[in-house]
């Protein structure tokens, strides 16, 4: 690769997803040229590249050989199976996937240039993100790759760092708890007050200050309610109230056990 300024790098983007088109939209907006977006259908893909200046295409044998940076943002589930594929004839770029919990060694086989991009943020298509304070985990097998996919992620995060493999899949899980299963519990409290006819937004001003505490506070000390009491008598009549529900009865026995115990240590 033989440019000047970093923003001369060009990209494909191989995948049109979540996090794909928010990191696409976000570097063709510092000035990148996104010559190439692939996807597995042409509405996804031609969304993607109408918004980065690009040219979509749904067949990977169709990728062009000589951009500088190919950007992998692919479901984990296929990534390992198509790597073959995208890095063919790719020997003078940099290929990285944007995976957390995928190891940058699965590229080790097919190309001599490779790493991870991983953005710790939860992406939709339909959502901006202010990308200035989310951590990007970068991994190179060549010290000047890494020196490349720093400079890159620059650009739109003052938060870079390196990170390996194994610190990545770790911090991966932790977000899966933080964020995930943290979202999946406002649905199921969504659910409950849907049944009594009370909006979601009533919860909105407990769950900001519930994640403002720990900016301030560890979790632990940011810990309230029956469980960390092991007020019992609260804790019978919620799951009186579950009687109908008996997955979310046994949930909520669970994380109130859980809870409790981690106030022990």
């Amino acid at each position: 690769m033989k440019t000047s300024r970093i923003e001369e790098t060009t990209l494909v983007l191989v995948g049109a997803g979540n996090v794909a088109t928010r990191l696409g939209i976000a570097l063709h907006r510092q000035g990148f040229s996104i010559l190439q977006v692939y996807s597995r259908t042409l509405e996804a893909a031609a969304s993607l590249a109408y918004q980065t200046g690009a040219r979509p295409t749904t067949s990977l044998d169709e990728l062009i050989p000589d951009a500088d940076l190919y950007l992998v943002s692919l479901k984990d589930d296929v990534l390992p199976e198509l790597i073959p594929r995208i890095a063919q004839g790719k020997t003078n770029a940099l290929l990285v996937h944007t995976a957390g919990s995928i190891d940058m060694d699965v590229w080790k086989a097919y190309t001599a240039n490779y790493g991870v991009l991983y953005p710790l943020q939860t992406f939709s298509k339909q959502r901006e993100v202010e990308f200035a304070q989310i951590p990007f985990l970068i991994e190179s097998n060549q010290p000047q790759s890494t020196q490349l996919l720093k400079q890159v992620a620059a650009t739109l995060s003052h938060r870079v760092y390196e990170a390996t493999s194994s610190q990545r899949r770790a911090l991966h899980l932790a977000a899966v708890f933080a964020c995930n299963f943290v979202n999946h519990f406002y649905d199921e409290a969504a659910e409950l007050l849907r049944a009594q006819d009370l909006p979601f937004d009533l919860l909105l001003p407990l769950i900001d200050e519930t994640a403002r505490k720990v900016h301030q506070l560890t979790p632990r000390e940011a810990q309230t309610g029956p469980a960390v009491r092991d007020d019992q008598e609260v804790i019978r009549r919620h799951l009186e109230l579950l009687h109908n529900c008996p997955s979310e009865q046994a949930l909520y026995r669970l994380m109130s056990r859980q809870i409790h115990l981690y106030q022990q240590r």
